[in-house]
């Protein structure tokens, strides 16, 4: 058998698609940002037919760029944004309208409406470890079978499909005979019970979701469809999925108790595998699912921030303070702090531990002195600040940290941010060889899946250090430092 995996990373601004070798190095790969739409305050969709034609164009590139045949290629994995909601019609694959993204939120006042309702809250952090947002799927969904004509109706007579990105890019793939999800991404949806493993009729009934437009939920590796002979020139099993954070947790190979990454991309995701317990957070943290082998399941604490990246992007695209988002790390080193500068990202909201979906950003503490430089490395700062704020919380949910933090995403490129990083943590950071770490980890779960590998054992193995950085700063300048960053915090509030 070959040991080539094709890996699907299904990102919230780009789609990328790398060829990996069985040694799980990268051979080829392809990436194509995409269009985001904002089309009132607060609300944020994409155009699923972009989010497919950049798909299948990546991987038909990553194909070619990695100099293999397809049909050398063993197994597809799928890694995705989790949380973003589509619906599509079974018999046509037309989608209702655009994707709503994990960051919409477009339905906090249905969310507030059902917080009033008695025991709802307990019941929903019981069954799923969730709380109740518009960052998860359910009424994200509910929303598209209210606010389109028809579909409510559709859905009942079972003519409609729901499915987070990795359903619904399975279904295409397959040509629309696999409408199948990981335990990862249906532990997401607020509809799931992370503890019975099965779509909960009173979760359904409180959203007022149809079970028929419900996917078939399995484990992460394992036989999930084909993709199709039209797309490569030759038909490749789908054997992996995760969500984007789960699987960028397997990439990092965290698959002891107390194992911790945290992902930098669009936003920053903190998970801590907590083993085959589900830990209840007191800390406003998520109980969520890390992986599920041969029907056994290990959980994890996560923390969300919602702007990571999309900092600076915002720095690059509204305000035009960079060219480049690599420049960042120039920029940060020509000054020797941020001179009392706070940026606060709060452009969506507040994520974890603060679940605000009203605080706004904010730019806190600027003088005649302030310039372009203390804003970015206050945007940089804020990335890492937002991190203690998630390290802190798992601590004080009594979660048994490692003491070493792995990191990857594109702001893992940034040796400023993890130095920093190191510092207000005071912890050692390590960064791997391969920081695209999701993608990595569809592909592991996929060469489960499909017998390249036979253990995580075997894949821990393959994981390794490139970066080290230990802290340095005085716990004087520490605390001070993150006091300035609550401080902030507690201004924007709302």
């Amino acid at each position: 058998m070959s040991g080539y995996i094709l890996s699907i990373d299904q990102g919230t601004t780009s789609t990328r698609a790398i060829v990996f070798n069985r040694e799980g190095q990268s051979v080829g790969q392809h990436q194509i940002e995409f269009k985001q739409y904002f089309p009132e305050g607060g609300w944020v969709e994409h155009d699923a037919e972009d989010i497919w034609q950049t798909t299948l164009v990546s991987c038909q590139k990553a194909i070619e760029n990695s100099g293999i045949l397809a049909s050398q290629v063993a197994a597809i994995g799928i890694s995705n944004q989790r949380e973003t909601t589509l619906v599509w019609n079974k018999a046509t694959g037309k989608v209702l309208g655009r994707a709503i993204v994990w960051q919409d939120r477009r339905t906090t006042e249905q969310c507030e409406a059902l917080a009033k309702e008695p025991g709802c809250l307990q019941m929903i952090q019981d069954k799923t470890g969730l709380l109740l947002d518009p960052y998860f799927s359910a009424t994200k969904l509910q929303w598209i079978l209210d606010h389109t004509e028809g579909a409510r109706e559709q859905a009942e007579r079972g003519e409609l499909a729901f499915g987070t990105v990795d359903t619904f890019l399975l279904w295409r793939l397959t040509g629309g005979s696999s409408h199948k999800t990981d335990a990862t991404n249906a532990s997401r949806t607020l509809l799931y019970n992370i503890h019975t493993q099965q779509w909960d009729e009173e979760l359904l009934a409180l959203f007022n979701i149809p079970y028929a437009l419900l996917p078939e939920v399995t484990d992460n590796s394992g036989h999930f469809g084909v993709a199709d002979r039209e797309h490569f020139g030759t038909e490749i099993p789908v054997t992996g999925m995760a969500g984007d954070q789960q699987a960028a947790a397997f990439g990092q190979a965290c698959f002891s108790e107390g194992m911790i990454k945290s992902t930098y991309g669009t936003g920053c995701f903190m998970l801590m595998n907590t083993g085959q317990k589900a830990l209840t957070s007191k800390n406003r943290l998520l109980t969520t699912i890390a992986y599920r082998l041969q029907g056994k399941v290990n959980y994890a604490l996560e923390g969300s921030i919602f702007v990571a990246g999309a900092a600076v992007h915002w720095l690059r695209d509204a305000v035009k303070m960079i060219e480049k988002a690599s420049d960042t790390e120039t920029i940060a080193n020509s000054v020797e702090s941020s001179g009392g500068v706070y940026l606060v990202p709060a452009f969506t909201g507040l994520g974890a531990p603060y679940w605000d979906p009203q605080a706004r950003g904010a730019l806190l503490g600027m003088t005649r002195d302030t310039g372009v430089n203390h804003i970015v490395r206050a945007a940089l700062e804020a990335v890492c600040y937002q991190t203690k704020d998630l390290l802190l919380a798992m601590n004080n949910d009594g979660a048994k940290f490692q003491t070493t933090l792995r990191v990857d995403g594109g702001m893992a490129h940034n040796r400023w941010v993890l130095q920093f990083l190191a510092d207000i943590l005071e912890v050692t950071v390590e960064r791997p060889n391969c920081v695209e770490t999701s993608a990595l980890g569809a592909a592991y779960l996929a060469g489960l899946g499909a017998g390249i590998y036979h253990s995580t054992d075997e894949i821990a193995e393959l994981w390794h250090k490139e970066s080290q950085f230990t802290p340095v700063m005085s716990e004087e300048k520490r605390t001070q430092l993150y006091q300035g960053w609550l401080d902030a915090v507690g201004r924007i509030r709302s």
